[in-house]
């Protein structure tokens, strides 16, 4: 299933952008204010092809990365981990572009409530899998002590997979909070786990380099 998903999210994307193109006004809605209003328009081609585009160039790119990582044995001991990252990226990208082509042809949802519990749970899955991460230069929690010991490596994705998850179900929280502080609450939750990560991994370097 791993190796052929990403290209039916492609195949999905594109034919969904094919199949509206004709429907959509010339100028079509680009982007959403924290409080899910509409700021900016954009040509029709951009609110179709736009972010299958970016999902191409992603799936390439993200695909590409382990040959060119100096750690590049390490995927071997995490292929089917790292595949499920790359496959958790390129859904939340195909997601939101049909949410995008749903709101611009006008079916009514409650779209800006529906996009934190998708990114919330993007990051749930994304805290769980980051325990079984091996060292490598690309993906993880990346700091100079986790890249510098195998072992903080090792503590600090354990740890800050809890800590992302947690982060992950209090972005999907913020669906039922009032829309003008969903967005100052995401931002700090996700720089406050980012930033327990990084210090822990210092803290764990300490550690295991005093012993």
């Amino acid at each position: 299933m791993r190796k052929w998903y990403p290209a039916f999210l492609v195949l999905i994307s594109v034919a969904a952008s094919v199949i509206v193109y004709p429907r959509l006004p010339d100028r079509v809605p680009t982007h959403w204010d924290v409080h899910g209003q509409v700021n900016a328009y954009g040509p029709k081609w951009m609110g179709t092809l736009l972010l299958p585009f970016v999902l191409i160039v992603l799936w390439g790119f993200l695909r590409g990365l382990p040959s060119i990582d100096p750690r590049r044995a390490n995927y071997a001991k995490m292929q089917g981990t790292y595949d499920l990252v790359v496959n958790l990226v390129l859904t939340l990208v195909a997601a939101i572009h049909l949410i995008v082509l749903a709101a611009t042809l006008g079916v009514r949802a409650p779209w800006a409530r529906l996009i934190p519990v998708i990114t919330g749970i993007a990051f749930v899955v994304l805290g769980n899998a980051l325990p079984r991460a091996r060292p490598n230069w690309w993906f993880g929690i990346r700091t100079p002590w986790t890249l510098s010991n195998d072992r903080v490596w090792e503590r600090t994705h354990r740890v800050g997979g809890y800590l992302i998850a947690i982060a992950g179900l209090m972005i999907v929280a913020t669906a039922m909070a009032p829309m003008r502080y969903a967005g100052p609450i995401i931002l700090t939750v996700v720089v406050a786990s980012t930033l327990a990560s990084a210090v822990y991994s210092y803290v764990a370097w300490r550690q295991e380099t005093s012993r």
